[in-house]
């Protein structure tokens, strides 16, 4: 896998993915984390998270998520639209969330 660098907003994260969008999704997905509830953080509560966000200061993402397996602030990095890539990041969400159901009603 191949190392990518991920910035939107207040975003910087290295990320090791497959492909630029993968890595988008992987920045996403751990700044969706501050507010939704999702399977890794289960254990935290809400007043957990939120002592968390303001002693570590909310993660922010800006119009575009600018992905480069050179370094931050690259011009020749791949660039794509951030409501994109939420609303992809969203669909899987949802997909899994769907197959564990089904697990647990199979079940």
């Amino acid at each position: 896998m191949a190392k990518f660098y991920v910035q939107s907003g207040t975003v910087r994260t290295i990320v090791q993915a497959e492909s630029s969008r993968k890595a988008a999704l992987w920045a996403v997905h751990q700044t969706m984390q501050q507010v939704l509830p999702v399977a890794d953080d289960m254990d935290q509560t809400a007043a957990s998270k939120t002592d968390k966000a303001n002693q570590q200061g909310f993660t922010v993402l800006a119009s575009q998520v600018n992905v480069s397996e050179r370094g931050f602030d690259r011009a020749d990095g791949v660039t794509m639209p951030t409501i994109e890539v939420v609303a992809e990041w969203n669909q899987m969400v949802t997909t899994l969330d769907r197959l564990e159901r089904m697990l647990y009603q199979a079940a």
